[in-house]
């Protein structure tokens, strides 16, 4: 897995109380990283800059469901 930056992660201002929320963080490799909330310790799993603007374009188009 690629270093993690030490900058803290990040958790969206759309989870509010949620407990089913994700953060992110960045990767010190030009990238991002995305763990579960719940599970500071557990895994996370990390995507190169390219895919992970793919991804977020494709939520904000529509071209995925954003639920």
């Amino acid at each position: 897995m690629p270093e993690i930056s030490a900058r803290g992660w990040y958790k969206s201002s759309y989870s509010a109380q949620a407990n089913d929320c994700v953060e992110t963080t960045l990767v010190a490799s030009s990238g991002m990283a995305v763990r579960d909330s719940k599970d500071a310790n557990g895994p996370a799993l990390a995507f190169p800059t390219d895919t992970w603007t793919a991804f977020i374009t494709a939520l904000k188009t529509g071209e995925l469901p954003n639920t």
